[in-house]
């Protein structure tokens, strides 16, 4: 499978908490390496934090059966910065993390949706073949994995609210109709980790059919990439009219001059606003 056996070696021989050391010093380099503004860096931003409280989940036992717990969170982990080493030494990254890395530099495209796009790609790609990898590493069904999935998906989550808040704009009175608060809103952590968990299982149940297990790798991957793809749409920016539709809403919006209205077209009686209905 596609970058799984490396990661897996090097972060099961670590095992418990410590094991997540290296890919936690990884992520701190990286983070004093890039730019501000590349989206690899959004990303890493809020991993990072994410990774630390995963990390003392550990420390503090919070986690059921500690060991396979432990190997579970630093494959997991480890998969994010082996992809980006992989970027920086040119050589082929998997489907999920290509939209990532080719659009760090774009100019049009919100921290949030960088941010995104790297969770995307490491939940819908990354999370079910760390949880197959882990399985085979300690010779157990993942179901006996399921309760360090559940924990570290709580975790998880805090890393989609954190990008809600912490880089996603503000509350503001017509937000709904923002296009990144649509864009946000349409991906949802639950799911995706329904998702990465049913992955798991058919991956899994597929381990005696190589060939098979690999298309079906393949697809996941390219699956998520798409995702990925969609997530990184620049987003048209109206700032103008955006202030205009703000004042509208508040009762303060600027009123046309006479000429203006004695210029403007005649509208339907169907609509006061011209605008279409359905």
């Amino acid at each position: 499978m596609t970058q799984s056996g490396s990661a897996a070696g090097r972060t099961d021989e670590a095992g418990g908490a410590e094991g997540m050391d290296g890919v936690i010093a990884r992520m701190r380099s990286l983070q004093e390496e890039l730019p501000p503004h590349d989206g690899v860096a959004a990303f890493n931003r809020v991993y990072l934090s994410v990774t630390l409280a995963v990390r003392h989940s550990l420390v503090d036992g919070l986690l059921p059966r500690p060991r396979s717990a432990a190997t579970l969170a630093a494959v997991f982990a480890g998969r994010y910065p082996a992809a980006v080493d992989l970027a920086a030494a040119g050589e082929p990254v998997p489907a999920c993390w290509r939209p990532l890395f080719r659009a760090r530099h774009h100019t049009g495209l919100h921290p949030a949706q960088f941010a995104l796009a790297g969770v995307n790609a490491h939940i819908g790609y990354d999370l079910a073949l760390a949880v197959v990898d882990t399985a085979r590493a300690h010779g157990c069904e993942p179901s006996a994995l399921q309760g360090a999935f559940d924990r570290i998906g709580d975790v998880l989550v805090e890393l989609e609210e954190r990008i809600r808040e912490d880089l996603a704009p503000g509350p503001g009175p017509l937000d709904v109709a923002d296009p990144l608060t649509h864009l946000i809103a349409g991906w949802n952590m639950e799911r995706a980790r329904e998702s990465a968990w049913s992955a798991a299982r058919m991956l899994w149940s597929m381990r005696r059919l190589p060939d098979l297990a690999e298309e079906f790798t393949r697809r996941l991957d390219t699956g998520a990439g798409l995702v990925g793809r969609f997530l990184l749409t620049p987003l048209e920016r109206r700032p103008d009219a955006r202030r205009e539709m703000s004042l509208q809403a508040s009762g303060c919006a600027s009123r046309p001059s006479r000429s203006a209205q004695a210029s403007r077209p005649a509208q339907s009686s169907g609509s006061s606003t011209g605008a279409i209905s359905s």
